[in-house]
């Protein structure tokens, strides 16, 4: 795992999405403009009579405002929009789930009302009704999950209650002066020198295979933070935690950014901790596999560390700034965020001669050429004895598990852009992620179907069942991959974005051979079961710097095991898979009588609204030989 890394979460309230989609230039300019310049743009196109496209919840007729929209619905579709608001007591948030709610029923031809299933969208519109209050009990759109926009910059989430005549005669209007004063003051904690965000792109967001929508986001590129499209609403801003819209009055937006600063702060600090722990290290050092892959990259590259400055990036017990002094290098730059370890990497480097003694420009004399700079990295560009653009070798073990977790990476490409020169190196400079099927060994279920003779398999059932929801770290034999390896997502060190850190990944699994070995000769179906799939990484130290001998760090099940293990992810159930098929049989694809031939699989990985962690889900479906297809519900995991 790697050593200590520093990260701070941004916490933004995003702005209105009233701007059309711009270049990456143009988007800059946008983000570059404080709130007044952006209200006063705002102002002008109001002036000019440019008014948001408002669609119809039941057709695609587009209208200017909300009042004409609902008429519209209203005398057309039979959907009385201010009726049912004032019928059910409907607040601001019911009202924002009823919209979406309508919008994800019409869009897979469903009645919003009675829930009936219609063929075609011309049945679903002759078959629209009024709704009748005294029949619910229960409000259907009354679920957390229709916070979710439906459709991406959808302008009537937030426009359809501009009509005072319609207002509550207790609510309160809120003057957009002093919204935007009270934006203006809320302190962003930013760590991205450019602070650009992603923006969504203007599309309904479509059904999945099991029915359900997929909910895209926008994740900023210094933060862990997902956010939401951006959207801002008359009285209050929209946010996401876990994936889910929730909403913030502007009055309690400076104490809530306060409650996250200091809960990434204490998410920090136990993080940080931890590592204060000299059997976590010794568990690194141990690792053979890890320590030998940086030693020869570092020591058996010699004109590339030769009267170099080197900057380590969480450095823990300072070993391979250690090597790095072992490799002739002129400078070593250790930054280490525990104080406890930095203190430890100084008298580390002390008692081996390489301590540099006072700071550069100072008279005092210098015998070494490591110095421990004890800090997050993101804290350190004011350090005015590092200048930007001085590094010549940018150094780091920063892998977590499934790769990606404890979002070291971040960190590492903000010491990239800030300290290392054009053309510099940085070890390792590549990193690639892999994925394969793994079958029923994989698993807990042979130890529990024998225990000293007795059958517990009652337990190995139960275990599966819990490693369908969470994700497992362990070692899994290359001899239980039933099918074939793929690259699930690469990795260029040298030049991408923090952004491409969050991904999502659409890869193909077949059978393996080796699996077919392993069925009885002359079976009609030599049909295996695959559990789950199991992730695994390799990072290179690729002849682009390392000229003289390139090395390749792997954690693969196929190779010795290092700390990092490998990641599982366990199906809810197993899937029937067979490299020759039977086209004749008829059922359900991937159960024992119609094994799938391959597997489609759609993997995301992002960095998680919890500090550090990362939220990965998983869309399966087995494509049979005759291209008869089958979907199962989307899976999601959480790594923390």
């Amino acid at each position: 795992m790697a050593a200590h890394r520093g990260e701070e979460e941004e916490l933004t309230v995003a702005k209105a999405n009233l701007t059309p989609h711009c270049s990456d230039s143009e988007e800059d300019e946008v983000e570059d403009q404080n709130w007044d310049d952006w209200e006063v743009e705002d102002d002008a196109e109001e002036e000019q009579g440019s008014n948001p496209e408002l669609r119809c919840l039941f057709c695609d007729s587009p209208y200017n405002s909300s009042s004409s929209l609902f008429e519209h619905c209203a005398s057309v579709h039979h959907f009385d929009f201010y009726g049912i608001k004032k019928a059910y007591s409907l607040d601001f948030y019911r009202c924002f789930k009823l919209i979406n709610y309508i919008r994800c029923q019409t869009a897979t031809n469903k009645c919003w009302s009675c829930g009936k299933m219609c063929g075609s969208k011309e049945e679903l519109q002759n078959h629209l009704h009024e709704e009748r209050p005294s029949e619910r009990s229960i409000l259907p759109w009354d679920d957390e999950k229709y916070l979710n926009p439906f459709l991406q910059d959808d302008a009537l989430l937030y426009s359809f209650d501009e009509d005072d005549e319609y207002e509550d005669e207790d609510a309160v209007p809120v003057d957009s002066e002093e919204l935007a004063i009270h934006l203006s003051q809320f302190e962003r904690i930013n760590i991205d020198d450019e602070g650009s965000s992603d923006r969504y792109a203007s599309e309904p967001m479509q059904p999945c295979a099991n029915g359900a929508k997929e909910v895209q986001f926008i994740v900023n590129e210094s933060a862990n933070h997902v956010k939401s499209s951006g959207m801002l609403l008359e009285n209050g801003v929209s946010t996401v935690t876990n994936g889910m819209l929730s909403f913030q009055s502007t009055e309690n937006i400076v104490s809530s950014s306060n409650v996250a600063a200091n809960e990434i702060t204490n998410i920090n600090k136990k993080y940080f901790g931890s590592y204060s722990s000299f059997g976590i290290h010794r568990d690194m050092i141990s690792d053979k596999v890890r320590t030998d892959a940086y030693r020869q990259a570092i020591l058996e590259n010699p004109s590339l560390l030769r009267g170099s400055v080197v900057m380590d990036v969480g450095c823990g017990t300072g070993i391979l700034s250690l090597f790095a002094a072992q490799a002739g290098a002129a400078r070593v730059i250790s930054v280490e965020a525990s104080e406890k370890m930095a203190e430890v990497a100084t008298q580390i480097a002390k008692d081996n001669g390489l301590l540099r003694n006072g700071l550069p420009g100072e008279d005092s004399q210098c015998n070494g050429v490591i110095e421990v700079v004890q800090g997050m990295v993101e804290e350190l560009p004011n350090a005015d004895h590092i200048k930007p653009h001085s590094v010549d070798v940018l150094l780091s073990e920063w892998m977590g598990y499934c790769l990606l977790y404890e979002s070291m990476l971040s960190s590492v490409l903000f010491a990239r852009d800030r300290w290392l020169k054009p053309g510099g190196a940085i070890l390792p400079d590549t990193a690639t992620m892999f994925v394969a099927g793994f079958g029923r060994g994989g698993t807990s279920i042979p130890f529990w179907e024998d225990v000293y003779g007795f059958n517990m398999s009652c337990i190995g059932r139960e275990v599966v069942e819990d490693a369908a929801r969470v994700p497992i770290v362990d070692v899994i034999d290359s001899c239980n991959i039933v099918t074939t390896t793929k690259v699930l997502q690469s990795f260029d060190l040298a030049t991408m974005h923090p952004k491409q850190m969050d991904f999502t990944s659409e890869v193909e699994l077949e059978p393996s051979l080796d699996a077919a070995l392993n069925h009885p000769a002359g079976s009609k179906l030599e049909t295996t079961w695959c559990y789950g799939v199991v992730l695994w990484f390799d990072t290179g130290f690729s002849e682009r710097f390392c000229t003289e001998k390139p090395v390749n760090l792997s954690t693969s099940p196929y190779g010795p095991s290092t700390h990092w293990s490998q990641t599982i992810l366990t199906f809810r159930e197993p899937i029937a898979m067979a490299s020759k098929v039977c086209s004749e049989k008829l059922g359900v694809v991937g159960a024992v009588d119609c094994p799938a031939a391959r597997i489609q699989s759609r993997i995301s990985i992002v960095r998680a609204a919890q500090h550090r962690s990362i939220d990965i889900s998983m869309e399966l479906t087995g494509i049979g030989a005759d291209g008869q297809k089958h979907s199962w519900p989307v899976q999601m995991f959480n790594l923390n």
